[in-house]
């Protein structure tokens, strides 16, 4: 471990720069990931004909995936070393990758994705860990602007590349590129990630993970099961979101007790921690819920292919590139309190056109809002997560980052249940069209042949209909959407009352006073 001194250059060295790009070159793999996957969950629905809910676990069951190995992460890093690990990820990471290309149904898909997620999960954090070590913990500001990188290009990039990948070749594609870059990555770790020696580590918790990670799962599959079984009254959903819950509240009851928790929820009695958490959490929930149902929108109502339909996604990522590093570099000197308000008004601003999107909104507006909001993003995630951790102490930070990152994952996966779920039941209330039905036996509706036909407009053939009915489905669809965006733009409003209680008068950094300690700082990623 390297630890350099206050008056140490701030510049970045060769060295350093060298392992920054093993780095990048993995948290380029497992944030394109996430944003590539975002625009083909339409054609898995038709690839694999099941249900919107059924299919958003491909996302919702990869950051599960993330959430649980986080916490892992840094005892494993320190029995086994971090090189060993990264490359461990990287090699599971890829692997899966190639797996879930081959899946046959939507289950294999779902699986597969949990076994992605395994390895993208410990990317991240591992990374940081490592760069943190190179570079020394008073050059964290300049570390998280190289990591910054892949965070500003997954937005744009991501579904630019996997509209391109599955209207010239197929979804397989937006899974097999991650083989060539995994290879590479593996290669470039092994040649320039420094030797290191494991140390004694602390114990980890595995009984708070068997309570934690399965009662998640449990209560989210309970959850998504509902639009299929129409009530709460049915065994599939009651009873997996009772037994999930209960796992959750034994796990809060019980991760008092340990000396090293799975999650130190000690940590809370922070305040500046604790009110940065619940903002970031019930934003996420908003904003990474709502993110899944943007690009569908343009695929399933406009009719769009999947290329423009990632065209469409950029504005909102050029807008975070604009605002991130001014967000990065203010941080450090404004109070967040002061800042984190404005960005947010400006999502809320966006985020407001969608709730009144019909079959016939302007692009123009639907795309200047998601730059708007994309510009409030940039503005938002890193400094909350900078007001979460610098009044820590310098051995605190791993633990509160863990933390921070795994409220994050959960709140993540819970967006995309409830988002899911709740499009889907208002999608199930369309009417049924008398005489017409699927080759399931299911009667299809007018919002579900509309969407259908908006896809493929050759099934006009297989299904002679009106065009009035078309487009009263088609209005159906939209209002589905425009009902469920309303649902996160309140999620988004619900943000400010947390927000508000932000420090607005500059706080003193622990950090700063902690240098020279061996732990070093764990930054927080953004997946």
């Amino acid at each position: 471990m390297i630890n350099q001194p206050a008056a140490a250059s701030d510049k970045l060295d060769a060295a350093v720069l060298k392992v920054a790009g093993v780095v990048v070159l993995g948290a380029i793999m497992s944030i394109l990931d996430v944003t590539v996957v975002s625009v083909a969950i339409p054609t898995f629905q038709s690839e694999f004909d099941a249900s919107y809910a059924r299919v958003a676990w491909t996302m919702t069951g990869y950051t599960l995936a993330l959430a649980t190995v986080i916490p892992l992460s840094g005892w494993a890093a320190d029995r086994f070393g971090t090189k060993r690990l990264y490359m461990i990820a990287l090699a599971l990471f890829t692997i899966g990758s190639g797996l879930c290309a081959t899946a046959d149904t939507i289950t294999e898909l779902i699986g597969y994705r949990v076994l992605q997620g395994l390895g993208g999960g410990m990317l991240m954090p591992l990374g940081m860990t490592i760069m943190t070590r190179a570079a020394g913990p008073h050059r964290i500001g300049r570390l998280m602007a190289v990591l910054g990188i892949p965070m500003l290009l997954g937005p744009i990039g991501g579904p630019i590349l996997g509209g391109w990948l599955i209207d010239t070749a197929s979804w397989h594609w937006i899974f097999l590129i991650n083989l060539p870059i995994g290879a590479i990555a593996l290669v470039y770790a092994l040649l320039a990630l420094p030797k290191d020696n494991p140390e004694p580590s602390e114990s980890f918790d595995f009984l708070g993970m068997l309570m934690l990670s399965p009662g998640l799962a449990l209560f989210l599959y309970g959850v998504s099961s509902l639009p299929e079984a129409g009530t709460f009254a049915d065994t599939e959903v009651w009873l997996p979101m009772l037994i999930g819950a209960a796992l959750v509240v034994a796990f809060v009851a019980y991760s008092f007790k340990p000396r090293h928790p799975l999650l130190d929820l000690r940590l809370f009695a922070n305040r500046n921690l604790t009110i940065a958490a619940v903002t970031l959490f019930v934003f996420i929930i908003a904003f990474m819920g709502a993110g899944l149902l943007f690009p569908s929108y343009f695929l399933q109502i406009r009719g769009e292919s999947t290329l423009t339909a990632g065209l469409l996604m950029a504005p909102q990522g050029i807008g975070a590139m604009m605002t991130m590093p001014i967000a990065g570099m203010l941080a450090d000197r404004v109070p967040v309190g002061r800042t984190v308000p404005f960005a947010l008004v400006l999502i809320a601003a966006g985020f407001f056109t969608f709730t009144q999107v019909d079959p016939h909104t302007s692009y123009w507006l639907l795309c200047g809002s998601l730059f708007v909001m994309g510009l409030g993003m940039g503005g938002t995630m890193m400094p909350m997560m900078t007001s979460a951790l610098r009044t820590l102490h310098a051995q605190d930070v791993a633990r509160g980052s863990t933390l921070v990152n795994i409220l994050q994952q959960i709140g993540g996966s819970i967006g995309a249940a409830v988002m899911s779920v709740i499009l889907t039941n208002e999608l199930n209330g369309s009417q049924p069209i008398p005489g017409v039905t699927a080759p399931s036996g299911e009667p299809v509706t007018e919002a579900g042949l509309a969407i259908a036909v908006q896809q493929q407009p050759a099934l006009t053939q297989q299904f002679p209909v009106p065009p009035s009915l078309i487009e009263r489905g088609l209005d159906f669809a939209a209002s589905s959407f425009a009902t469920t965006f309303w649902v996160a733009f309140a999620l988004v409003l619900a943000t400010f009352i947390p927000a508000a209680l932000l420090p607005r008068r500059r706080q003193p950094s622990h950090l700063a006073d902690n240098q020279q300690e061996q732990q070093p700082p764990t930054p927080v990623a953004i997946h």
